[in-house]
């Protein structure tokens, strides 16, 4: 009877032992895959803090490009008001034909 409880002890102790060495290789592959997950994270990281860096520059220019034409529209615009129109031009020039006494002595002689 006493060899039956030391093979039963030892059983128990095998498998108990077993058992937490179970646990001992799943804790450390959990540990390492925790680990891999957190270097790929930094990873992630600094590549969308790199990627937002780039972004930001490129607004940056997308900005000073849209001012410039703003400042160009704005001086264009101005200028607009300086130029004659069509019709005005049409009517000058029929002003200064009518003013051309010169051209109607010659036909008639």
């Amino acid at each position: 009877m006493v060899e039956e409880q030391a093979n039963y002890a030892t059983q128990s102790f095998s498998e108990t032992n077993s058992k937490m060495k179970d646990l001992e290789e799943k804790q450390r592959i959990l540990r390492d895959r925790l680990l891999l997950i957190g270097q790929n994270l930094i990873e992630s990281k600094e590549e969308t803090n790199q990627k937002i860096l780039e972004i930001k520059k490129d607004i940056d220019i997308i900005k000073q490009n849209i001012e410039r034409t703003t400042s160009f529209l704005e001086t264009a615009s101005s200028e607009f008001s300086k130029f004659a129109r069509k019709e005005d031009l049409e009517i000058l020039s029929k002003q200064a034909k009518m003013f051309q006494p010169l051209k109607f002595v010659r036909k008639k002689e």
